[in-house]
């Protein structure tokens, strides 16, 4: 093994010199070929057999897997070494227990939200990545709202008002993007504590399902134009500022809701609830079902904070929507929007009734 390193570094270092081409694929193979040789010849033989094919098919494959790698973008790589790094070196070694003030910061539970909210945040991207160039304005708002619904709305209403032909058509994206934040949620509290879904998944699905009819059907009226051309910068991909601020407001939150349950009762969870859905719904609904599966807030308070952190949200997108998008934005999205509550609410009153 040493010796034929050595004449492959030297023939390596020459060809590289002397064409240029600094591919090591020749020398990897070698390499490999000695490595399979000498596992077959300790008794493996089916095993090297079969590992010597995989790398014989993937040697075919080489202008393909390039093609493959062309695609990537370097962020797009910094983002997910980033998250490898996040969730399989850092992660493994964090103490699940809790520490901080009223013992709310578990280092393994806050990091694994972060890790969580990222790899939404990653799917988000690399879908919109892969629908191409012609994804349009609905696909923006949909695959967008994977990351963050309220980024996307404020994308889709700057584009409105610089291409007021497609109003109609931001709006249907930004009411896909709600849609999909609602299930983002239900997704979150299935991870985290399933019991929540049996009083408060119904409604959320209910109230995504109509957000996402109600985009599908504005869209439909906008199907003639040339939307499908428009161009929208797609959703960055999160980075590890990002990431790590999101983790700063997760632990934030985490403090203050039992904080607030302490010094003002239910109802400082719930002014803390609406004032974070003013930003963000993630951070308060993680810390609110983690919060519910140590048993420390009974199912009708964490639900009611949760509604009114959705509702806060729900209204800063509304008004992003109307001044950033004009009126017919605005307009569109509010009608929307308060449809999908009403039947959200139904649902839900239908729900505790039966239960």
């Amino acid at each position: 093994m040493l010796g034929i390193s050595i004449l492959l570094a030297v023939s390596y270092r020459h060809i590289a010199k002397s064409t240029g081409n600094l591919s090591a694929t020749g020398a990897v193979a070698m390499l490999l070929t000695l490595v399979l040789g000498a596992y077959a010849a300790r008794g493996s033989i089916a095993l090297s057999l079969g590992a010597a094919v995989i790398a014989a098919v993937l040697l075919d494959m080489k202008p393909t897997l390039h093609g493959w790698l062309r695609l990537i973008e370097h962020r797009e790589l910094t983002a997910a070494l980033q998250l490898l790094v996040l969730s399989v070196v850092i992660l493994p070694n964090l103490p699940s227990v809790g520490l901080g003030p009223y013992h709310a910061l578990n280092p393994y539970q806050l990091w694994w939200a972060v890790i969580l909210i990222a790899s939404l945040s990653m799917v988000g991207h690399v879908a919109m990545r892969i629908t191409g160039a012609q994804r349009g304005i609905l696909w923006t708002g949909l695959l967008g709202g994977l990351a963050s619904s309220t980024a996307a709305t404020l994308a889709l209403a700057r584009f409105a008002r610089l291409q007021p032909s497609l109003e109609g058509a931001c709006a249907a994206g930004a009411l896909g993007a709600c849609g999909v934040m609602f299930f983002r949620v239900a997704v979150l509290l299935g991870v985290i504590q399933p019991i929540l879904l049996v009083t408060f998944g119904g409604a959320l699905l209910v109230t995504g399902a109509v957000l996402l009819g109600l985009a599908f059907l504005q869209w439909q009226q906008f199907s003639g134009t040339p939307s499908s051309e428009a161009e929208i910068a797609p959703m960055a991909p999160f980075d590890l500022g990002t990431a790590l601020g999101f983790g700063v407001f997760l632990a934030v939150v985490a403090v203050l809701v039992p904080a607030a349950k302490q010094w003002l009762g239910a109802g400082g969870i719930y002014v803390l609830s609406a004032a974070s859905g003013l930003a963000d719904i993630d951070a308060i609904v993680i810390s609110l079902a983690r919060i519910h599966s140590a048993g420390e807030l009974g199912t009708v308070t964490v639900i009611t904070a949760m509604g009114l952190a959705i509702l806060t949200n729900m209204i800063t997108k509304a008004s992003i929507a109307w001044v950033t998008g004009g009126q017919q934005v605005g307009q569109a999205v509010c009608k929307g929007y308060a449809i999908a509550m009403l039947a959200g609410g139904l649902s839900l009153a239908l729900n505790v009734y039966l239960l």
